[in-house]
């Protein structure tokens, strides 16, 4: 995927750009004969707009020249991105309704904070403060959840709490965490993934880049092991991965490995290294609005030579406090003496974390 060369605007992107220009819409979709909005708070809806076949022959002839790529019979997939868009078009000639094309808005700031959290529910405040307090104790973070749940969004609000000292490097394909951007003045080197640079070479390259942090935009195949391998060095992170239960992320990373007579060791790797595991569910209220909350929150823990998930919450409720003893002793070398209470909470409120 390639960089547009040019700040997008209303001429460029006709119709679409009304709805891109909107804070709460984070998806355009046209599907050869429909719009479609999707909305944080109003949810997915369909739109009349005329769409025409010019308009939408200019639009993916404009795209193809900033991407210096074809789109033909030949070429039917055209993807690129700008800092805040990630375009996908699909040839008539493979989509049979016409010309297809989505537009996803990543934006460069939080879309989270501490207050609406609280107000809307999102999860309880003393999970807030759990988390913060496992951020600074430097903590490996996967969040899960169903495609568009917000995971991404919930990854990035805690990413804020890391100290801006502390070296992280991101690594995506399409630009969505903007780590730079949310956190002006922190030490962050942001790489991108090509045909020649690939996610397993990213993860490779960046333990000679003094990396304190490395964030994995999604973990999708292969590259998780070497990303176990590097959380295993010392070096700490976040990635997200598509689930619909903790209690199944085991399965779901060794299921991504080449190597199946490697699963056994694999599987002991992820309760030693991944700390903390939250799933982010959506779903839709009789009104017709979104709610994303905070459905599950676990740790991983290796045992005696047992492996074990702590269930802290289920179904978006708590349902035990108890924390595994590894994970208590990392908050303790944090100097965190209280799990459930995070001191810099206030101040992180009141700057409007």
């Amino acid at each position: 995927m390639e960089n547009l060369m040019f700040t997008p605007s209303g001429e460029q992107f006709g119709v679409f750009w009304k709805y891109l220009e909107m804070p709460e819409v984070t998806d355009v979709d046209y599907n050869g004969k429909e719009l479609w909005i999707t909305d944080l708070k109003k949810g997915r809806y369909r739109v009349e707009e005329e769409i025409t076949e010019g308009f939408l022959s200019s639009f993916s002839h404009n795209i193809s020249n900033c991407v210096n790529k074809q789109f033909n019979n030949a070429n039917k997939i055209l993807e690129a991105d700008t800092k805040e868009l990630r375009i996908s078009i699909l040839h008539n000639s493979v989509a049979l309704s016409g010309i297809s094309v989505c537009i996803r808005k990543s934006p460069t700031f939080i879309r989270n904070n501490i207050n609406e959290m609280i107000e809307k529910k999102y999860c309880p405040e003393k999970i807030l403060h759990l988390l913060m307090n496992c951020v600074l104790a430097k903590m490996n973070f996967v969040f899960g959840g169903e495609p568009g749940a917000g995971k991404t969004e919930c990854a990035k609000f805690f990413m804020q709490f890391i100290p801006k000292e502390e070296r992280v490097i991101t690594i995506e394909d399409s630009l969505e965490i903007h780590y730079a951007d949310i956190n002006p003045g922190a030490d962050t080197v942001e790489l991108r993934i090509s045909p020649g640079f690939t996610y397993t070479d990213a993860i490779k390259a960046c333990l000679r880049q003094n990396p304190k942090w490395l964030m994995l935009s999604e973990a999708r195949s292969v590259e998780v092991t070497s990303l176990l391998e590097q959380w295993s060095t010392g070096v700490n992170g976040f990635t997200t991965i598509h689930l619909d239960d903790l209690r199944k992320l085991p399965d779901r990373i060794c299921n991504m490995m080449n190597n199946v007579n490697d699963a056994d060791r694999m599987e002991n790797r992820i309760y030693r290294y991944v700390n903390v595991g939250i799933l982010i569910r959506r779903v839709e209220q009789p009104d017709g609005t979104i709610r994303r909350y905070m459905d599950q929150l676990c740790f991983y823990t290796r045992e005696e030579g047992v492996n074990k998930v702590y269930m802290i919450m289920k179904d978006g409720e708590m349902v035990s406090e108890q924390l595994p003893e590894d994970i208590l002793q990392k908050l303790q070398y944090a100097g965190i003496k209280e799990p459930y209470y995070c001191k810099k909470f206030r101040q992180y409120r009141e700057e409007g974390k």
